[in-house]
């Protein structure tokens, strides 16, 4: 079964618990001293052995975030100067395509235009060459409607009258008849 245990407390013949330690006036001062030995070695613990490491870590933890951030700046600067060369690479490149379209558009709208020049001057020659011989085909017709009014005329009033006029007058009469 389970076992209880009590707690027992001496209680002294008169009734009364012991005073609490440090309240004893007879103790007092070996327990002043006792402080002041265990203050001043954990003063001497502290100053000479755990401040001097903390600070220490504190001074390395320093030195790494300085360095860390010196790193960084240094990063920065470098990021700024390599975005700045990117910048200009990238600016005299917009400028030499600029500078190669305006020549490539330049160079072909002069070719087009000596293209079309030559291709006017060359029908320019076919269209006289063209109207030269429209004019003789006119020329010739005309010759050719001359002669064939003449013989026209002379074949109707040869069918009207019966007999075959002369060839000089009938040439007279088409001529004046044609210059009405």
């Amino acid at each position: 079964m389970a076992e209880t245990h009590e707690a027992h407390t001496e209680v002294p013949a008169t009734g009364h618990k012991a005073p609490f330690p440090p309240f004893v006036k007879e103790t007092f001062p070996s327990q002043l001293l006792w402080l002041a030995i265990a203050f001043v070695a954990l003063y001497a613990l502290m100053a000479k052995v755990a401040l001097p490491r903390i600070g220490s870590i504190f001074a390395a933890r320093q030195g790494r975030i300085a360095d860390d951030l010196a790193q960084a700046q240094r990063l920065k600067d470098e990021a700024q100067t390599t975005l700045e060369i990117y910048e200009q690479a990238l600016a005299a490149a917009r400028s030499r395509a600029q500078t190669i379209a305006s020549e490539t558009r330049s160079r072909l709208n002069a070719e087009a235009e000596e293209r079309r020049k030559g291709l006017a001057a060359t029908l320019d020659v076919k269209l006289a060459d063209a109207e030269r011989a429209i004019e003789a085909a006119k020329s010739a017709a005309m010759a050719n409607v001359r002669d064939i009014a003449v013989e026209a005329a002379a074949a109707i009033v040869e069918r009207l009258i019966g007999s075959a006029p002369p060839g000089q007058a009938v040439a007279a009469a088409v001529e004046a008849a044609l210059k009405r």
